[in-house]
This record gives structure tokens, sequence and C-alpha cells, in this order.
């Protein structure tokens, strides 16, 4: 048993405590008190809170970083990210694996103790569960026009079985791509399979870009473009002429399993439904401006009550996987949602949404003591104003407990 006070202790839960003291036993949480009875070690002038959740990465596309340019228009970003993955034919290239260790060892290092991890090659599996970092991987599939969706994602469930099982620190399921590039039956069918393994989550890009809501209103634009290019399109496609929301709810696609993952182009009528829906928006900011879709409307976000999270996308998109580094340009973007809702979001929100709530999050009793101390400096009253104002990872310290 060991218990730990520092100036600041942040169970999430509730308000900061100052000097508080966390109590632990073989890894997990015994109690958190408001002061010390019995021996404890101080910590000093630091800030103990959950370890962060990256709700949204790709980590299998790290060696891109400082690949792909920043760009004005999102198909500009996407035609280029194609390009140089063609460069890459072989998804276990050394170079690959040898990015993905850097990044994953980086993420850490910043506070990240879960994440939501996007792959369309599962060669990350063996990364994170060697690396001991706790993922939700969502396999993720493409097919605008797939001629059978039902043996495609059968195929892809008995791959995503064959590489998961016995795993300790690895989850994984099946997962939508986005509305432009998966046909209504290949979303029917992942979504049949997401009903067969209850209590798991899935995840869909959704209301990522302009051009995106051009396509589901018209059939028209630069995706109806790229997918003739591609040679994929279909011409027994209609536009359902409705929003991204309004579309895969229509399908049935969407309930509180299914992450919707950045949501920039929102309205009022799509957050309301997303709400009554009980649904999760991951947000990434940074990734957001980068390439070229906008502003996520996170204050409209938090104002409809819908849950959010907060990912950092790919480093083809993103200058580095520092969750606080996002949940800085989160309070740039939203100055009125409040500093303990931002956090909440990068820590509770987003291990609820990955299902990783029961042990993650939170400093509660019963949890994993899956902790990180931030360094503080003397005279800060504000301890989580100063936690969203841009923390580095030379801050950032693991609690580690035997």
């Amino acid at each position: 048993m060991i218990r730990y006070t520092a100036d600041w202790i942040l169970p999430i839960v509730g308000a900061p405590m100052r000097r508080g003291v966390v109590e632990i036993d073989a890894g997990r949480v015994v109690s958190v008190s408001a002061r010390a009875v019995g021996d404890v070690i101080d910590l000093g002038s630091v800030a103990v809170m959950p370890a962060l959740v990256n709700a949204h990465t790709h980590l299998e596309l790290s060696y891109l970083r400082g690949r792909i340019g920043r760009r004005e228009r999102f198909l500009e970003w996407i035609d280029e990210l194609m390009s140089v993955r063609r460069e890459f034919p072989d998804a276990a290239d050394q170079r690959i694996l040898d990015a993905v260790r850097i990044a994953i060892d980086e993420a850490r290092a910043s506070g990240t103790g879960l994440v939501g991890d996007i792959s369309n090659t599962l060669v990350t599996i063996d990364l994170v569960e060697q690396a001991g970092l706790d993922a939700h991987v969502f396999f993720e599939i493409l097919g605008f026009n797939a001629p059978d969706a039902v043996g495609r994602v059968s195929a892809a469930r008995a791959q995503l079985d064959a590489v998961t099982s016995g795993r300790r620190h690895v989850r994984a399921s099946l997962a939508a791509h986005a509305p432009y590039s998966v046909s209504p039956a290949l979303f029917s069918a992942i979504r049949a399979d997401l009903d067969r393994h209850e209590g798991t989550v899935s995840s869909v890009h959704l209301g990522e870009s302009p051009e995106e809501l051009e396509f589901l209103e018209r059939g028209t634009g630069p995706w109806r473009a790229m997918l003739e290019r591609l040679g994929v399109w279909s011409d027994t496609w209609t536009p359902p002429r409705a929003s991204p929301v309004a579309y895969l709810s229509e399908l049935g696609f969407l309930d509180r399993s299914v992450l919707a993952v950045h949501g920039v182009q929102f309205d009022g009528a799509d957050l309301s439904r997303l709400s009554a829906l009980d649904m999760t928006i991951v947000s990434c900011p940074r990734s957001n401006q980068y390439v070229g879709v906008g502003m996520p409307p996170l204050e409209a976000f938090y104002a409809m009550d819908v849950d959010v999270a907060f990912g950092t996308d790919s480093l083809a998109s993103c200058p580095d996987l520092n969750v606080f580094a996002e949940i800085a340009e989160a309070r740039r973007l939203a100055p009125r949602v409040p500093a303990r809702k931002l956090l909440e979001s990068a820590t509770a929100v987003g291990a609820r949404a990955l299902r990783y709530d029961e042990t993650l999050g939170t400093i509660e009793p019963g949890k994993q003591a899956t902790l990180i101390a931030v360094r503080v400096p003397q005279g800060v009253t504000d301890v989580e104003e100063y936690l969203v104002s841009g923390i580095t990872p030379d801050a950032v310290r693991w609690m580690s407990h035997e």
C-alpha cells in the first residue's frame, strides 16, 4: 500500500484537491481523500491525474510525418496522402514499423495511456501490445462499390479475430471509413457485425469536409470525381439529400456504440440527433485545420450536450500525438468551455467512449492506477486552466507502482 500526496490531485469526477492523497495497492486505486492519514510520499509541485485518452489516431500512418504539407482543400491533402502511401506498398515495411514504435513512445511520453487507433492493415496490433499501451484498434473498411458486402465483412472479421486473440492490452472491432467511401450495403454489414459483438464500439469519419456535404446532398463534387477516377463509382448509388448524420441515422448505422469522428460540418440538427442517440464526437481540431476542412464548432458540441472526446488524428496531419496540445487548441477555439470540461473530455469521456471506463479515465477506488504527474509551477491557483494551456512532454512523468 502506497499513499501519494501532491500540490494537486485531479480525480476528474470532482474538483481538484489541494494536497489531496491517493492510496494505491497492487496497481489499483484504493482511495482518494482530502488529507493524509499515515505515511505518504510527497510528489511536490505536480498535478496527479489520470492518463490521457487519444480517442482517434492512425498510428500506422506515422511514417508520413512531414511528408504531406498543409492544404487549403481536403481533397488536395487526400490526393497527396494516397500518392505517398503508394510508395510504401508493404505494410510491414521496417520504416513503417519503426515509425509506429517511435509514435507510441512519444504518445506515452506526453501522458497518453489509451488510444483509439484506426488501422487498415492491423500492423499496429503487435506493436501496441508489445509497448503495453491500452488500445482499441478499429479495423477500417472501405468499399463504395463492394459487390459482396457481407462476405467482405465476414472476411475482415476472421482476419481481425485471428490477430487479436489472447491480447492483454488490445481490443478490436470493425469500423466504416466514411459516407463517401462506404456503400449502404457495406454500412449495413458492418452494423450487423457490431450488433453481433455486443459491448464493443465502432467508429466512422463523419461530417469532416464541405465536399462530403455536397456529395451527400447532390452526388456531385470532388468526391464524385475521385470515386470515378479510382474506378469505384457506382451508378446504383443515389444521393440521400441529407446531412451525414441524418444519412447514417436513417441507414440504422448510428447509436451510442459508434464514435462520430471530426464533425466539423455538423449543424444544430445534427448535434440534436447525436445527443438523442447518446453518441460521442471525437474532435481533432489541429488536424482539421491542417487538412483544410476548417475549425470544429466545439462550443456548439458542448452547448448541445453532446459528449466530446479528443484525438490527434495521424502524424500525416498533426505535428505530434500530444493530447495536451490538442486540448490547448480546443481551449483557443472554445474559450467559453470550462477547462474542467476539456480535461474531462481528454480523460473520462474518451475512456467511456472506448469502453474502458471501468478501469481508466478517472481516479476512483477500484480503477487502475494509470496515472501521470504533471509539473505545475509555484503560484498556479487555477490548475485546470493551467493544464489546458499547453503541456509539453518534459513536464509529464508516469507514476509507477509495484
